[in-house]
């Protein structure tokens, strides 16, 4: 990536991260820290441990798109591969960028607005525009697709586990059915790509659809071919399709855990399913409110209400917020810091593709 753009991407997500750390009550932040004491370290170093499957799950999907290239051309598929670039791709590299990609969304409102344009220019030098705005989209596409699969399961356990009242089954019944919507929207999206519908969707919209429609005529082409690499890896690569998809899945369970490092603060009588599904709720009530910045509000009052739901206090709902929140600005710090470093100072360390 150029450096201006990448001191673009810098500066705006440093200045949106002050903005959201002013809104903190620093006495009230500084008093939780001490509270959870050495959990917050602990939920420090869960987040660095997950986001390793976040980049396992990306770089399954970029390796799966040279095999299926490969697969197409045998195929006499139309499928020109001589302009694309194949430069190795280290692990250590690609999470860097993967963590980078998560603190620009966590500070831009819409969140894909940040993460996802960086990411593509990041890997564009390396395996291609086309390649990598396509491995983008479908990791884009199968974290969004695990988050559907987590909340219906999360609905279906708490069906299993607790009383529903008319009004609880009413909800989980709407989050139901929404879920089921979604994930058969997406596995059509995954059979046939998204990049030539999204941008007639956008066609729609009053302002640009003048901008959409030119862009779709210029560069159908390399739509096209996007949409075949997108298509290609449910259709072609199977196994690959349900591993990336299991590892966002178990990814989002295993994030279940910093709720309960930080319930443990509170109390040793804390049940993992609980945390679960506060995590099922919270996450959901916060993704409706997508378009805030680092979700302000939104996951405080999800997690407020989740833990009311429960049996927990008001009390503890806000501490888990609290902590989640200063978790996720570390974290956001962290990411900006990490564009700043080059390829080059990132050790060699083997890789999985090794």
């Amino acid at each position: 990536m150029k450096k201006k753009f990448q001191n673009i991407f810098f500066f705006f997500g440093l200045v949106v991260l002050v903005i959201m750390a002013t809104q903190l009550d620093f006495k009230e932040a500084w008093e939780g820290l001490q509270h959870a004491g050495y959990w917050f370290f602990a939920v420090i170093l869960l987040w660095a441990l997950l986001y390793i499957l976040n980049t396992l799950s990306w770089w399954l999907i970029i390796k799966s798109q040279k095999t299926t290239i490969q697969h197409d051309v045998k195929c006499d598929v139309k499928c020109d591969i001589s302009h694309y670039p194949n430069h190795p791709i280290s692990f250590p590299w690609l999470y860097k960028v993967t963590v980078s990609g998560f603190a620009l969304n966590y500070a831009t409102p819409g969140g894909l607005m940040g993460g996802e344009p960086y990411r593509i220019m990041e890997l564009s030098p390396k395996i291609g525009t086309e390649r990598a705005s396509s491995s983008v989209i479908l990791y884009v596409m199968t974290h969004i697709f695990s988050h559907f699969w987590f909340w219906l399961l999360s609905s279906l356990l708490f069906i299993a586990l607790r009383p529903l009242d008319v009004a609880m089954g009413i909800m989980i019944s709407v989050v139901i059915s929404v879920c089921l919507v979604a994930i058969w929207f997406f596995l059509r999206g995954y059979r046939k790509g998204l990049a030539v519908a999204g941008m007639r969707l956008l066609g729609k919209i009053p302002g640009i659809r003048r901008w959409a429609a030119t862009f779709v005529n210029n560069h159908r082409q390399q739509l096209d071919n996007i949409d075949s690499q997108i298509a290609a890896l449910h259709n072609q690569n199977p196994r690959t399709f349900v591993a990336a998809v299991s590892l966002e899945l178990l990814c989002r369970i295993c994030s279940a855990l910093e709720i309960y490092f930080i319930l443990l603060v509170l109390s040793a009588e804390v049940s993992y399913v609980d945390c679960i599904l506060i995590l099922a709720f919270t996450s959901l009530f916060a993704n409706m409110l997508f378009f805030m910045p680092l979700q302000l509000g939104g996951r405080e009052g999800g997690f407020l209400m989740s833990a009311s739901g429960l049996g927990l206090t008001a009390s503890a709902g806000i501490f888990v917020a609290l902590i989640v929140r200063l978790r996720e600005l570390v974290w956001t710090a962290i990411g900006l810091l990490l564009i700043k470093i080059k390829s080059s100072s990132i050790p060699a360390l083997p890789s999985p593709e090794e």
